[in-house]
């Protein structure tokens, strides 16, 4: 047990101290200064021109919008038909088949907008093709759309009084090819030199110790992987994501896949205070986030290596913890923190499955996924967290009775409403659409579209509304991770969690930008003893309040009849 706890502990560590070098890098990146892959220049202007795309042309934040959101809509257009003729393109030795409309108008929506909800298995679902060509391209274009946006927030941060977000273009082709690109190359190399598949055959058939005869998946998943991971993305090459042996071989590429899905979120953060000149800012920001984490990840992985009372009270022993679910190569502890950090930065891949997790760390998994702005995905977690820097604002002017302000920048009404709709939509996606399934479960319809409801929990009562609970939380967190006892490839769950996934990425993302627009427009006004600081640790612990407060008033009472309940009903 000491021996998984320290491994925690050393990965938790080496990650932050990785992430601290990339943030000052992603700072020079976006800065303009020299870098080591300033060898990329030609190919980025061989990009712009072939493009038509003036790089010295700056953008305010509608323009900035509107190129993100018209390429984004391109992609989910390219990706639904290729998924929905896979089948007839070439690069699939398996013979696997195309897939239904409306599975690929989920599976194309859930890749577009970062989220990897998959309600197919990697193996049998996908084609090298769309592997490669769908899911990994959109898994790089994905993530630097978050890494976009973010960096176009920070631009708005820099200066007093600008309309100057930067250029859309620009920083998404950097974000790949000096961020993205990079890393993942490196991350892949580790992988495969460590037994993640790299080619491109077909099955293999493999004999058992038992002497039984079975058809292995493989082809070029070492590179998937890794960006999957970097990008925060989080969709398996294979159906059991990284809990699959030749997806996650061992405790090393444990720790690589973990650390990968953490670096860039983090480092984003670091690259604030550096690329802003507003370290305190960027301190206070990681200290609340790591704290928020902290509350999560310890009871999980004391629930975990505790060992479950319902088996605990049969009489048998548990000398490692709660192993259902769990790979014996990974062990209870690094399974509970790789749930803890893959819900809370919306990678969603799993090493373990979330279904059999305990109650206190499903519940866990739920809130790091409801609250979804400690550390969060690629950009979009520092985007989530404005929100609430926004609301404490409001908050704390309205206590000391000033006018509130962020940054030099008067807070208005415009600015508040919109942070308010914000907040409020991810309690009315989750709630709402989880109310409908349990509905549609207790009536039983027998409806061509519903497919049969009673069919679709294979665990009764409290657990089995968590199941539908989950679905739609990670679906509106961008997450991906499920609680799979759910039987979701369907046309309801199909259908629904694809709006889901698209109102819940794009306007968390639309909303921010426009506060920060707003509020750059406007005059700045200087400190004053009377001015509420917003880089103090003071600020700091009320936004951590106000995270608490908002997420426990809206999601509570979901909580409580879902793994709250399970939890009592095993004590």
């Amino acid at each position: 047990m000491n021996t998984e706890l320290t491994g925690v502990v050393i990965t938790f560590l080496l990650t932050i101290l990785l992430a601290y070098s990339l943030g000052k890098y992603v700072a020079k990146v976006f800065g303009g200064q020299k870098t080591v892959t300033d060898f990329m220049n030609p190919l980025e202007k061989l990009i712009f021109r072939i493009s038509g795309i003036d790089a010295t042309k700056n953008m305010d934040w509608k323009q900035f919008l509107k190129s993100m959101l018209t390429i984004n809509m391109l992609w989910l257009v390219y990706a639904f038909f290729m998924l929905l003729f896979q089948n007839k393109l070439p690069l699939n030795p398996d013979g696997n088949p195309a897939q239904t409309p409306d599975l690929a108008f989920n599976t194309a929506i859930s890749f577009v907008v970062n989220c990897n909800l998959q309600h197919y298995s990697g193996e049998s679902g996908m084609t090298y093709l769309t592997q490669l060509f769908v899911v990994t391209f959109l898994q790089f274009v994905s993530a630097a759309t978050g890494i976009a946006a973010v960096i176009g927030v920070f631009n708005a941060w820099k200066e007093k009084t600008t309309n100057n977000f930067g250029n859309f273009w620009v920083i998404f082709t950097k974000s790949i090819t000096r961020l993205l690109l990079p890393l993942s190359i490196v991350v892949a190399i580790l992988l495969a030199f460590n037994g993640v598949p790299s080619g491109y055959q077909g099955k293999d058939t493999i004999t058992t110790l038992q002497g039984d005869t079975m058809q292995v998946s493989r082809g070029p998943a070492a590179g998937m992987v890794a960006i999957k991971h970097l990008g925060t993305n989080g969709g398996g090459w294979f159906g059991a994501n990284s809990a699959h042996p030749l997806e996650n071989p061992n405790y090393f590429t444990n720790m690589v896949e973990i650390t990968a899905q953490v670096i860039i979120p983090v480092a984003l953060i670091f690259a604030l205070g550096f690329y802003t000149k507003r370290k305190k800012l960027a301190n206070v920001i990681f200290g609340v986030m790591t704290a928020g984490i902290l509350c999560l990840l310890v009871p999980a992985v004391i629930a975990e290596l505790s060992g479950n009372p319902a088996i605990e009270k049969l009489g048998v022993m548990q000398p490692t913890g709660a192993m259902e679910g769990k790979e014996v190569r990974f062990g209870p502890a690094a399974s509970a923190y790789w749930s803890i950090i893959t819900t809370v930065i919306s990678t969603g891949s799993v090493n373990s499955m979330h279904d059999s997790s305990m109650p206190v760390s499903g519940l866990m998994q739920l809130l790091g996924m409801m609250i979804n702005s400690f550390y969060g995905g690629c950009g979009v977690g520092i985007l989530n967290y404005f929100i609430y820097i926004i609301i404490a604002v409001f908050i704390g002017g309205l206590m000391v009775g000033r006018t509130p302000e962020f940054m030099g920048h008067k807070v208005e009404a415009r600015e508040v409403k919109i942070a308010a709709v914000v907040t409020l939509l991810s309690a009315f996606l989750i709630k709402g659409f989880t109310a409908l399934a349990a509905f549609m479960v207790a009536n039983h319809p027998e409806t061509a579209w519903a497919v049969q409801p009673g069919a679709w929990l294979n665990n009764p009562s409290y657990h089995g509304f968590s199941e539908m609970l989950y679905e739609y939380t990670s679906a509106n967190a961008n997450n991906g991770s499920g609680f799979e006892g759910l039987g979701d490839n369907n046309i309801f769950w199909n259908v629904t969690t694809g709006f889901v996934l698209l109102l819940a990425r794009f306007l968390p993302i639309i909303g921010p930008i426009a506060i920060a627009g707003l509020l750059a427009n406007k005059k700045f006004i200087p400190e004053s003893p009377g001015t509420l600081r917003t880089d103090s640790l003071t600020f700091g612990v009320m936004t951590f309040g106000v995270i608490i407060i908002i997420n426990a008033l809206s999601f509570f009472p979901a909580l409580t009849l879902g793994p709250i309940a399970e939890f009592f009903s095993l004590k």
